[in-house]
């Protein structure tokens, strides 16, 4: 069993390496992450790649990355992964795995991408209730910032600031807990899952609107 891990550099990807490891040990082979090539960042994240690879040096896996304009069409998108996933397929990978939560209609998309192409798609957070699933993540020593945040439904203030009890705390009625709705991502620093914490220092906020950024670095 080889598993290739879809990386967002936030939390649920994190957390998913964690849980991936205490079920199959030695397994996850990779980390996979597309990246804005007019940017160099993680696509909607925000995250430069420079935090993500010492993510992923941390996590001691190698980074594969697949690289895809701004903008980009679906079509396009769906024609990278599948050559990214032909050649872990061609490596001897066996599993793609995501750290999705409950949004039915992204597993049918990533069930439907990986039918027939040699990856057999792994879920090992889904349903999992996401206001216990944030204070488990917490409680279990996961770190994490807010990289960006949709000013529609969430205040640009909380860019920039810590994964935390007190943040869940303030987050408005409307606000998924871990943000599965888009409402904000996050960027992962520290955890079981890594050898050691990233120094991650938060920069001045970037926005295009409706979305802010907090410009974070290593």
């Amino acid at each position: 069993m080889r598993i290739l891990l879809s990386w967002s550099s936030g939390k649920d990807s994190a957390w998913a390496l964690h849980v991936l490891n205490q079920q199959y040990p030695g397994a996850i082979a990779a980390l996979l992450t597309t990246i804005n090539e007019q940017m160099d960042r993680v696509a909607m994240h925000g995250v430069r790649r420079e935090v993500v690879e010492a993510q992923a040096h941390a996590a001691g896996l190698p980074l594969r990355t697949v690289g895809i304009p701004h903008p980009c069409s679906n079509a396009v998108y769906e024609e990278r992964m599948r050559a990214a996933i032909a050649a872990a397929v061609a490596e001897g990978f066996t599993h793609a795995a995501f750290g999705d939560l409950f949004l039915q209609d992204i597993r049918r998309y990533r069930e439907a991408q990986l039918a027939g192409s040699g990856l057999e798609p792994l879920f090992p957070l889904w349903e999992i209730p996401t206001p216990d699933l944030a204070r488990e993540m917490i409680e279990g020593g996961l770190r994490a910032r807010l990289a960006c945040v949709d000013t529609r439904v969430l205040d640009a203030s909380f860019a920039g600031r810590d994964f935390d009890l007190s943040l869940l705390d303030e987050l408005p009625d409307n606000i998924d807990p871990c943000g599965e709705n888009g409402e904000f991502h996050t960027c992962a620093y520290a955890g079981p899952m890594f050898s050691r914490p990233l120094a991650l220092t938060v920069g001045r906020q970037e926005c295009r609107e409706p979305f802010v950024w907090a410009d974070l670095r290593t």
